[in-house]
């Protein structure tokens, strides 16, 4: 741990969506405290700009009239090590975010070492929505993510992957047997899992038989990859992707 990881004993993460519509646009601020050791969190997360849209506009993008939420409380503390590598490793901008983005203050000993830009915006993000994430699973306000998987090749293989964000833990479950995979590869192959598009027209309520790869993202229904799921940009291959992610999994690499 450097000198710099020791001193820092807490973050406050603030973010602003910026141009984005409602219903998404939204604020907030998520402050961190590991001073004592363990990890207090306090999270006020509005949307924004809402007064423009009609309840049913509202509900029609999958959102309620009460989307804000408010905690205070404490996370696993396996959080604290990688909030504090990110920050290490972060380069500072001299840029506003005039459009959007994240901004964050560190504290030392709970003094306020002043708002930083980091240049490195997306991973701080992604950081922020998985400790938001994390929060909603420790107060049960949402089930860890599941994804099931059939793969049909001379043999079916039927597997399920369950990222608990409460823990930071992802479980690999196949033929009644599970083990703990690397977090970083799980999260970018459910990054991957959630860019192609989605043709529920086709959807089943159970996995296919045929030869080919079947996944169900939670809600019910299976789709088969390259059929019913097909990718949106012609440059970027996330149909195999997910094929080849999930098929690394299976073969134990």
């Amino acid at each position: 741990m450097t000198s710099i990881e020791k001193s820092i004993t807490g973050l406050v993460l603030e973010y602003d969506s910026g141009i984005v519509p409602p219903p998404y646009s939204h604020v907030f601020c998520l402050a961190l405290d590991w001073a004592n050791g363990d990890l207090t969190v306090q999270l006020d997360l509005h949307y924004t700009e809402r007064e423009e849209l009609s309840e049913e506009e509202i509900f029609d993008e999958g959102f309620t009239l009460n989307d804000d939420y408010s905690y205070k409380g404490e996370l696993n503390s396996v959080w604290i090590k990688p909030l504090q590598q990110l920050f290490n490793k972060t380069r500072w901008s001299s840029k506003d975010i005039e459009d959007g983005g994240i901004t964050i203050t560190a504290l030392e000993k709970g003094k306020d070492e002043g708002v930083k830009i980091p240049s490195n915006q997306e991973e701080w993000q992604l950081m922020a929505q998985d400790l938001i994430q994390a929060i909603y699973e420790t107060v049960k306000k949402e089930a860890p993510l599941k994804i099931d998987y059939r793969q049909v090749n001379d043999q079916i293989s039927d597997c399920s992957l369950t990222v608990h964000f409460s823990v930071r833990e992802v479980i690999f479950e196949i033929n009644g047997t599970s083990r703990v995979v690397n977090w970083e590869y799980a999260i970018q192959l459910m990054k991957i899992v959630f860019t192609p598009d989605y043709h529920y027209e086709m959807a089943k309520e159970t996995a296919g038989n045929k030869r080919g790869a079947y996944i169900n993202c939670g809600d019910g229904y299976w789709h088969e990859l390259g059929k019913g799921v097909m990718n949106i940009d012609p440059t970027f291959d996330a149909v195999s992707k997910i094929k080849v992610g999930f098929a690394d999994l299976i073969a134990g690499e």
